[in-house]
């Protein structure tokens, strides 16, 4: 292959031109996966008041939707830049795709019910929970959802890593490697903090419900810590992208200097 003939994406060149039986496959499946976040998902409203009511559910769809395409994207770029269509690719890309499939429905349940817990009940949530046992439903829910975002998290890091050990032989330059190493440093990121949030739902049960009630408010928070994880999240790889692109500017400039 003509390196030097391909288009390029932030000086990355596209190795993956020709899209690819699995890649059309995962697109049609993440399109499926959209459908079950619809809001009308049940029956069309026939009222003005159903559909106010249906109308409320549009942040959920929202959020969701972004998040799943956050990770379609992550998947298509790495098709797109390294066209990979090995056996381990295949295998990864469909265990990918087997947890979004899984995660969809109750990432709407989790995500409804996050909002419905912060706007104090004003927009509607999917799944209820148990006054007497709602220390271990919430927990329940924070589970679910880290377990599906550290799965798809782990899965990216897993083919990105996969592309890595394959640098010689996709011809990847010094640019390339490091944006390669970026990504990963981003999925390992993603996937820790999907780790850590299940590790602090899986203590929080060993907490005795009644002594958080005791506490009101603060005792809501601390039941809530799990999900605040994903905030100190966003932070750390806000620090860590602008670390690696000073050093991608460090880099680019040594070639300056050495030319």
């Amino acid at each position: 292959m003509d390196l030097s003939s391909l288009p390029t994406d932030n000086g990355f060149r596209l190795r993956g031109q020709e899209v690819s039986r699995l890649e059309t496959f995962v697109d049609a499946a993440f399109a499926f996966s959209m459908t079950m976040l619809v809001i009308f998902y049940n029956q069309l409203p026939d009222s003005a008041a159903e559909l106010r009511e249906a109308m409320r559910k549009v942040p959920s769809f929202v959020l969701c939707f972004i998040l799943l395409v956050q990770f379609w994207q992550a998947h298509n770029l790495w098709s797109r830049r390294y066209g990979l269509e090995d056996r381990k690719s295949t295998v990864l890309s469909l265990a990918f795709l087997m947890v979004v499939l899984v995660w969809v429905y109750p990432l709407r349940m989790v995500i409804s019910s996050g909002l419905a817990m912060l706007t104090g009940g004003w927009l509607p949530s999917e799944i209820s929970l148990d006054k007497a046992h709602w220390l271990l439903d919430l927990q329940t829910v924070f589970m679910i959802y880290g377990a599906g975002y550290g799965l798809l998290s782990w899965l990216m890091w897993r083919l990105n890593r996969h592309a890595l050990h394959n640098a010689d032989a996709l011809e990847l330059d010094a640019r390339e490697r490091h944006l390669a190493i970026t990504d990963l440093g981003f999925d390992r990121i993603r996937t820790l903090a999907a780790a850590i949030s299940l590790c602090m739902s899986l203590m929080l049960l060993a907490v005795p419900q009644a002594r958080l009630e005791s506490l009101q408010m603060l005792g809501v928070l601390v039941a809530s810590l799990p999900m605040f994880v994903y905030a100190a999240m966003g932070a750390a790889m806000g620090y860590y992208g602008g670390k690696r692109s000073s050093a991608l500017v460090a880099l680019e400039q040594g070639r300056t200097d050495a030319a």
